[in-house]
């Protein structure tokens, strides 16, 4: 398990139905050591703090191994790294395999995984294209958001190592599938035990509960 890139970006203002849009979602790769500070990484930012960032988002991290599935969607668009707007391209970690809760060193920083992610329309806006949004939820492609556990820098090639797996297991894509599944009870019952969960994400884990 390692890191393909590091990518970062600060806000810019794009026009969206004709109107401008102040957002994060265009980053880069950077070569070379990346600062991680307790809410992002150096250079990155976000626009909108009220549904992105925080402590339980401050690193987004998406699979490279999704970006072949996305490449047969979407055959004519050119898909660089980084184009979901992920702060690190992972290799050979799943959402089907890491957990909420789990604890992971990259470099000499280190993380816990939070929650996945369901995008907002600046991912449409990213790719030109409206329908991505319901695509990219259907697919359970999701990402997984990390908080920041302990400072210090990454830079791509670093192994992701894990150094605790959180004993209730509830993988990431498990909280996918409570959004569009039934009889999803004992995932909630198992998820309200994962002290990495943000609040909001229990308060709806316990109407899925009862």
């Amino acid at each position: 398990m390692k890191i393909i890139s590091v990518n970062v970006g600060m806000p810019r203002l794009v026009e969206y139905n004709g109107e401008p849009v102040a957002t994060g979602i265009y980053k880069n790769p950077v070569d070379g050591k990346v600062r991680v500070n307790q809410l992002n990484l150096a250079g990155d930012a976000q626009a909108d703090l009220q549904v992105h960032g925080g402590v339980s988002k401050s690193v987004y991290a998406y699979p490279f191994e999704h970006y072949a599935f996305w490449q047969k969607e979407y055959p004519d668009k050119d898909l660089p790294v980084a184009i979901f707007g992920e702060n690190l391209t992972t290799e050979g970690i799943l959402e089907s395999e890491i957990c909420a809760g789990d604890r992971i060193r990259i470099g000499t920083a280190e993380f816990i995984v939070t929650e996945p992610r369901f995008p907002c329309f600046k991912l449409g806006i990213r790719f030109n294209r409206k329908d991505i949004i319901r695509r990219f939820q259907k697919s359970r492609r999701s990402g997984f958001y990390l908080s920041v556990a302990k400072t210090g820098e990454i830079e791509a090639g670093d192994a992701i190592e894990f150094l605790e797996r959180d004993p209730h297991r509830v993988t990431i894509e498990e909280l996918v599938k409570l959004s569009d599944e039934k009889n999803v009870s004992e995932i909630a019952l198992r998820a309200l035990k994962v002290e990495a969960l943000p609040e909001s994400w229990k308060e709806r884990l316990r109407r899925l509960a009862s």
